[in-house]
């Protein structure tokens, strides 16, 4: 058996973005398993749940150290889950299964070892899963780096559990340790997945708690919303690619009724929201939601339109590889002549990269929030031949460097 010290250092980020300033083990990962040390010593194979592990820190920690099998973990990125089972596999290390996150994961644990999300929400809904499906003696030990913690998280975490303990702070991290499900009658009344109508677009959107804006449409998707009316496609496919809770999927079904739409993004809880949002639209016969790194398994060269607004940061680490990445396969993806329909932060000056990555861009709208641009795939085998270097820490940003006419159309 290795030691964890051992598991900790070898541990990798792969396949998700590699950087200096981006680590695959934190302090915080490092805290949880020492504060749970006591109760993994004495934990039960199959007892123990690990919810939100980055990289495989947590669940290969406690493999490793404690000799626990029958972990079952939970990972909302689709990358984190593959690094995960990469690094186990390199490691030689097996005794863990992934899970959505639903009653399955949870149920008869008696220790949860949590990596506290960013949004309330997501935390609401792990907490109440665990209140109504764990051990009544489940113990959860959640950690987080003080810069990003609040006390309204223990607030949340008391709605469903009855005691709420903040450990001493270590390195910038801090853990609190919950337990004591309160009774059914004592906690929040069932939300998730949460619905919201908005009238003036005339959906109906759905999310889950760790659904980027919630039940929100972001301002940066109506921006793009306002001129999809725009599209030329009326028939063949589509790819609304990173669709988080699935509107701009359902905007363009609406609009255009020929087109078979393919919805992708690497969140799990973006896609449990994206398939509720198309039910609930009625237009779950020409949208399908799938989970998936950027296109996925999409063949090359297959599809007619790709929408997309792409985040710009890689956890709390702005990073502009990210949107690179997802240029390069929407490049790779689009047939010759198709188009990739795109808005972004307008400062982030993507222009250039959109033209080396996909192809000929025009200017739809701009504003100094975002812009909105249009770029045509490249009739030439060569057109986003640079996909290997998306990942290229800093690259987007030296192109943007190198383009300062961004304004014009």
């Amino acid at each position: 058996m290795r030691a964890m010290s051992d598991v900790l250092d070898d541990l990798s980020r792969y396949p998700d973005l590699e950087a200096p300033n981006l680590h695959a083990v934190d302090a915080t990962d490092r805290l949880v398993l020492d504060e749970a040390a006591t109760a993994l010593a004495d934990a039960a194979d199959g007892g123990v749940v690990v919810i939100g592990d980055r990289y495989g820190a947590l669940t290969l920690g406690v493999i490793a150290r404690h000799g626990v099998i029958g972990v079952r973990t939970h990972q909302d990125r689709l990358t984190g889950e593959r690094a995960l089972h990469a690094n186990a596999a390199r490691l030689g290390l097996t005794g863990f299964t992934s899970h959505a996150l639903d009653a399955s994961l949870v149920a008869g644990a008696r220790l949860v070892l949590l990596q506290l999300p960013r949004s309330l929400d997501a935390l609401d809904e792990v907490a109440a899963l665990v209140a109504e499906h764990a051990d009544p003696g489940v113990v959860v030990v959640a950690g987080g780096r003080l810069k990003h913690m609040t006390t309204a998280m223990n607030d949340v975490l008391a709605r469903h559990l009855g005691t709420v303990e903040a450990r001493l702070a270590r390195q910038k991290s801090r853990v609190l340790v919950a337990s004591h499900p309160r009774p059914a009658a004592e906690r929040p009344h069932r939300r998730w997945p949460e619905h919201a109508e908005h009238r003036d677009l005339g959906i109906t959107v759905c999310a889950h708690g760790g659904a980027f804006a919630g039940t929100a449409v972001d301002i940066g998707t109506r921006a793009l919303l306002a001129h999809l009316d725009a599209v030329p496609h009326t028939t063949g496919s589509a790819v609304d690619l990173g669709c988080g809770t699935g509107v701009l999927a359902v905007a363009l079904a609406r609009l255009r009724p020929g087109l078979g739409i393919t919805a992708t993004d690497e969140s799990a809880a973006a896609v449990a929201s994206a398939r509720a949002t198309v039910e609930a639209n009625g237009v779950a016969d020409r949208v399908t939601v799938v989970r998936a790194d950027a296109a996925g398994a999409l063949p090359d060269a297959s599809v007619d339109l790709v929408l997309l607004n792409p985040p710009f940061h890689v956890g709390a680490a702005v990073h502009a590889g990210v949107a690179r990445a997802l240029f390069a396969d929407a490049a790779r993806v689009l047939r010759p002549g198709g188009e990739l329909w795109a808005v972004w932060n307008s400062h982030l000056r993507y222009r250039p990269s959109l033209e080396s990555v996909v192809g000929p861009t025009r200017q739809l709208g701009r504003d100094p929030k975002f812009t909105v641009t249009v770029s045509t795939r490249r009739d030439a085998p060569g057109a986003g031949r640079d996909r290997s270097r998306a990942s290229i820490p800093g690259e987007a940003a030296r192109d943007a460097a190198t383009h300062d006419a961004e304004g014009s159309a």
